[in-house]
């Protein structure tokens, strides 16, 4: 009977044991998954400033104004447009152009 009982006992101390470290390792994941819901939102929300600051930077104004600036367009008029009809005057177009402004073709 003694054995009997050491060996029950055995069992139980195991058992909970078992029951601690699993519990243990219940909380901890918890917790990742709390953090990781965390991370998910915080980016969620960066994704929809950055999203809204590209659209506020696409808008036809803002990129008017950085082709004027920036790159020194100027609106399409009859004046400064040409029109090509073969690839030889097309050439001589190009260096035509190239020639007055000081660039190479």
């Amino acid at each position: 009977m003694g054995r009997l009982n050491f060996i029950l006992l055995i069992a139980v101390l195991a058992s909970g044991l078992m029951l601690v470290r699993s519990a243990y390792e219940a909380r901890r994941l918890f917790t990742a998954v709390d953090r990781e819901q965390a991370e998910g939102r915080r980016l969620e929300a960066d994704s929809q400033r950055l999203q809204a600051e590209r659209h506020a930077q696409a808008t036809n104004i803002r990129v008017e104004k950085v082709a004027r600036e920036r790159l020194q367009m100027r609106g399409i008029t009859p004046a400064v447009s040409q029109q090509v009809d073969d690839q030889q005057g097309a050439r001589a177009t190009v260096a035509a152009a190239a020639a007055s402004t000081g660039a190479r073709p």
